[in-house]
């Protein structure tokens, strides 16, 4: 089974960071950022970690996982972070340089419902929790500042 880690970054001022994709033909949408645990990885949280640093040259500090979404050939854990200092700038992942997989931009939004409901965020499912965590005032980050 593929593993996929993400990360649902909050920063200082409460905002979370999002990668929005632009791809030709395909209407734009936003993701969070993260990616494939590798073999060398020894932890699903090194995973996220070296994801981060790779697609955003940040460090973050991880709060909790938050959810997890399963299929038949894939799991993807969303950990709730907060991150200080990042550089898009510097991003090293090998995904940016690959022929045909469209643009990259970083961005931050509002933590709030009509932050997430100005973006197509997927999958949509994560969108649905953060909405509701928001709303309820469940998402937990603020027991860790």
């Amino acid at each position: 089974m593929i593993e996929r880690v993400r990360a649902i970054l909050i920063t200082a001022d409460d905002t979370m960071l999002v990668i929005r994709r632009t791809r030709p033909g395909i209407p734009e949408y936003w993701v969070l950022p993260g990616g494939g645990v590798e073999p060398c990885d020894e932890s699903r949280e090194a995973a996220l970690h070296r994801e981060i640093h790779e697609e955003i040259a940040g460090k973050a500090d991880i709060v909790r996982l938050l959810h997890t979404m399963e299929s038949d050939d894939e799991r993807q854990l969303f950990y709730l972070a907060r991150i200080a200092t990042w550089s898009f700038e510097d991003r090293t992942g090998p995904e940016f340089s690959a022929e045909g997989r469209g643009e990259y931009a970083l961005e931050e939004i509002p933590l709030t419902t009509e932050g997430l409901d100005g973006i197509d965020l997927k999958p949509e499912e994560i969108a649905h929790v953060l909405r509701e965590a928001i709303t309820t005032g469940n998402l937990g980050v603020e027991a860790s500042l």
